[in-house]
């Protein structure tokens, strides 16, 4: 993100759905979140499973699609790094486990693969380009109730959670539950079956 740029009004224009703030992203924090999850792998079968190209969209389209409703908190430039890194280990880590659970034999997923052409790397488009925020966006804003629209809206224009809360009714932790549940269920329904 450029210095110049107050990490607030970068957080604002992220959460507006701003593309070139979106792309800024993806380029600065993209190779962190894929070293992370290369680095977490610790057995390499998993990387025939899934590599970190993977781990990393699957984190850039949870973080844009909860940012957008308002969700994080961000107040410092440190805490997107952290946020991000933990997100993908958890992605990972949910990975890791669907891939163990389905009882899979990794093993067998290389014969007949030569070695070589496990050490190409990825030629394909970037993450950014492959990342349809837009669409996600709107998937996830015809999903929502006409309550969750107004806490959303109330979040992007700069309000806390008690003061959602003081205008909606109820707790500022009640009003955040209950909009990161409802990203929950609709993630759940957008999530492409693997």
């Amino acid at each position: 993100m450029a210095d110049e740029l107050p990490f607030a009004e970068f957080v604002r224009r992220i959460r507006a759905g701003d593309d070139s703030a979106a792309a800024e992203l993806v380029r600065r924090y993209e190779p962190l979140i894929r070293r992370e999850a290369r680095m977490m792998v610790e057995d390499e079968r998993l990387n025939r499973a899934f590599d970190s190209v993977d781990v990393s969209q699957s984190v850039l389209g949870s973080f844009f699609a909860r940012a957008a409703s308002g969700q994080y908190d961000l107040e410092s430039p440190d805490q997107l790094p952290r946020l991000l890194i933990a997100m993908a280990r958890n992605k990972l880590a949910s990975r890791a486990r669907r891939e163990r659970c389905l009882r899979r034999d990794l093993r067998r997923t290389t014969v007949g693969i030569p070695r070589v052409l496990e050490q190409v790397a990825d030629r394909g488009p970037q993450p950014g380009e492959v990342l349809s925020r837009e669409e996600i966006l709107s998937q996830v804003q015809q999903s929502l109730t006409t309550e969750e629209h107004q806490i959303i809206e109330l979040r992007n224009s700069g309000l806390s959670w008690q003061e959602v809360a003081k205008r909606l009714g109820g707790s500022g932790q009640a009003r955040r539950m209950q909009l990161s549940r409802s990203l929950e269920r609709i993630g759940r329904v957008l999530r492409p079956a693997e």
